[in-house]
């Protein structure tokens, strides 16, 4: 089916929405990757009321699926089945500050916006967010972290809604964190949280944020089309010694290549394809696993479905 008989078949049940609607919207246009196929129909919601309508009004058979500002994201060819929702900066973008060490902001404000706002406030605590490119929904989804920092700490409760369009507030606790993890239900849309910090004096905080800054300039492809960390790091070592050990760094299919900058970010070197870009990692997942025994789990969260005749197997059997 595609997007504009998705929206016919739903006739008058959409009405009354204020979000935008488009049909069969190309996702290369959405991830930092430059890559993907299209999803039936992307949704981006006024609101949070609209949102909610909007999650009441669809039946639970079609599938609606959630995407950020798609920094940690890989669709493939295939593309994305049923409602993509995707949170407009201008209904789900803001934040401000609701005591003098809490901040509560919507889930799709850039991470280093919010790193921004705590600054301006005297907010410490929010530095490791000015080096993340993704949104807050993203950190709260799998507790994003940096420089010895993670989303977890700094969570006070966090506003979602199911697939039903029921309200939910969460505590830290109910979020159930883990490393680059978090045990909230998969159907749950987060909207906003309350996040807390401590006081901090400004200078403080700007140096922090600089030497975050200067990391990611001098040993990352900030510039390149890339997802950020390709996999988790696994218990006991880094992702990226275990890729760089296995001979993966600078290894390219097609457009697609482990950066030899930092060998745990590939990047689209400009004609990459959603196929080209998950054969790589999983070419490197399985050099890895023949080197040294490690299983890397993949970071980056890969979602739609293959193109015909470019499916992709896990840890392929014949190494590159």
């Amino acid at each position: 089916m595609n997007g504009a008989a998705l929206l016919e078949r739903l006739g008058d049940r959409l009405a009354g929405l204020r979000g935008r609607m488009t049909p069969d919207a190309g996702m290369d246009k959405v991830t930092w990757f430059r890559a993907g196929g299209p999803a039936e129909v992307l949704f981006q919601p006024a609101d949070e009321e609209d949102l909610a309508a909007f999650l009441k009004a669809v039946p639970e058979e079609f599938p609606v699926s959630m995407v950020g500002i798609g920094s940690n994201l890989l669709v493939r060819e295939g593309g994305i089945r049923g409602f993509v929702v995707r949170l407009s900066a201008k209904g789900f973008g803001q934040a401000e500050t609701v005591s003098p060490t809490q901040i509560r902001a919507g889930a799709s404000i850039p991470d280093k916006r919010l790193a921004a706002v705590a600054l301006e406030a005297g907010i410490g605590g929010f530095h490791f967010y000015h080096g993340i490119p993704g949104g807050l929904g993203g950190a709260l989804r799998m507790n994003a972290g940096a420089n010895g920092v993670e989303t977890r700490e700094r969570v006070v409760e966090v506003r979602a809604l199911d697939r039903k369009g029921e309200l939910h507030v969460l505590s830290n606790a109910d979020m159930g964190y883990a490393y680059r993890h978090s045990a909230a239900p998969k159907d749950l849309i987060f909207t906003s949280a309350v996040m807390e910090g401590y006081a901090e004096d400004r200078a403080t905080i700007q140096a922090e944020m600089d030497a975050v800054q200067h990391h990611r300039e001098t040993v990352q492809p900030i510039r390149e089309k890339t997802g950020g960390s390709t996999f988790k790091n696994p218990p006991g070592t880094s992702a990226w010694k275990e890729v760089d050990k296995a001979g993966c760094r600078g290894l390219m299919i097609g457009g697609a290549q482990m950066s030899p900058m930092h060998c745990n970010f590939m990047i689209n070197t400009g004609t990459a394809t959603g196929y080209d870009l998950e054969f790589l990692g999983e070419a490197v997942r399985a050099r890895v696993l023949e080197h040294s025994g490690i299983r890397l789990d993949w970071e980056i969260k890969r979602v739609g479905t293959f193109r015909a005749g470019h499916e992709i197997d896990a840890f392929l059997g014949q190494m590159l």
